[in-house]
């Protein structure tokens, strides 16, 4: 008994310890989490061109290969957000300045079709006209408005750069990723079986498969989604297409997010009369890019795993709830993980009785 307690004292106390230490790198990690999973999301998605590097130029050049592999990183997804961000901002300067004369100048006008709609083209009308004969006043409860919202303005700008630090961190992680991305993951597998066994090699062969089906199944659905749209508005005349397509694209990762994207700019045509393009393309969107959905998802994700389009939805929307942007790969991730471990589990033969030896 005197051997016991001073044992069970030192395992309680390491216990805490340890509990402490976790609880303490959490602390100071806990900012750096999403960044790191976006790293880590961005480097199993890309694995396979990063492979292809390494065949060319060497695979024990891995500073090398990283590098390469991370100005890649930068070039396809740097570049278009810039471009992005400059064509909104001159886009917005031209809208305020368009906006700003037709108010001082008392000329603001709506297209003919939306005067003569029942019911509401009577109501813009009249709203259009108290406008136009009074500019000034409208003038002042703009700003007014404005001034109102000031705080919310700073708001977004702070969101703005703090979400370039995480960018710059999520670059960071990657590169070393790339670079030492085999040995993190033969860490992880050695502690695994440490804990749970040899079994464990067939879980992460099917988390695995799972991960790979449901990360590649949104992302090329949403893809091809993009690209499909993006083609109607290039051909449509709409302005700034690959913009859009880009907009497209984050809207695509959501379950019945890609269709908000096309009526929009199908309503947009609308309202400059080009009535035949708005038909168009919501033709395009409804009959060829809605569709693609279809023969992609199930093609990718339904192959051998067999993951619900509703485990999805409920993962994507789930997880967007809980985690933000990157919820849309996490939540669905979680769930196929969950699943597959308990198919593993309900299929894996049961043990057989403990029989005693015959005396």
């Amino acid at each position: 008994m005197q051997r016991y307690i001073p044992g069970l004292l030192h395992r309680i106390l390491l216990l805490s310890l340890i509990l402490i230490l976790i609880y303490l790198s959490f602390s100071v990690l806990k900012y750096f989490i999403i960044p790191v999973v976006w790293a880590i999301i961005i480097a199993y998605m890309t694995w396979p061109i990063y492979e292809w590097i390494r065949k060319k130029c060497g695979p024990q050049r891995h500073t090398l290969n990283a590098s390469i592999m991370l100005l890649l990183i930068i070039f396809t997804i740097g570049l278009p957000i810039a471009f992005g961000i400059i064509t909104v901002q001159q886009e917005g300067q031209n809208l305020y300045f368009q906006v700003k004369n037709q108010i001082m100048s008392g000329n603001l006008s709506l297209p003919d079709y939306i005067l003569h709609l029942p019911v509401i083209g009577p109501e813009a009308e009249k709203i259009l006209t108290n406008f136009n004969s009074n500019p000034e006043s409208l003038t002042q409860n703009i700003f007014a408005w404005l001034q109102s919202h000031l705080n919310y303005g700073r708001f977004v700008v702070g969101e703005i750069s703090r979400n370039i630090v995480k960018l710059s961190f999520t670059l960071l992680c990657l590169f070393f990723f790339y670079r030492d991305g085999k040995s993190l993951l033969n860490q992880f597998h050695f502690a695994l079986q440490k804990v749970i066994g040899t079994r464990i090699n067939h879980y992460i062969e099917t988390i695995s498969d799972t991960t790979r089906a449901v990360v590649y199944g949104i992302g090329l659905t949403a893809l091809v989604q993009a690209i499909l749209a993006g083609l109607s508005y290039f051909v449509a005349g709409v302005p700034n297409p690959v913009v859009i397509t880009l907009v497209t694209f984050v809207l695509a990762l959501i379950p019945f997010g890609t269709p908000i994207s096309y009526c929009s700019v199908a309503l947009w045509l609308f309202s400059q009369g080009r009535v035949v393009a708005a038909i168009a393309v919501l033709v395009w969107g409804f009959g060829i890019v809605s569709t693609s959905d279809n023969v992609i998802r199930p093609i990718v994700i339904s192959g051998k795993t067999k993951i619900p389009f509703l485990l999805i939805m409920f993962g994507v929307l789930g997880g967007i709830t809980s985690f933000g942007l990157i919820g849309v790969f996490i939540g669905p991730v979680i769930l196929a993980i969950v699943l597959a471990i308990w198919r593993e589990w309900i299929n894996e033969p049961e043990s057989q009785p403990y029989q005693p030896p015959e005396s």
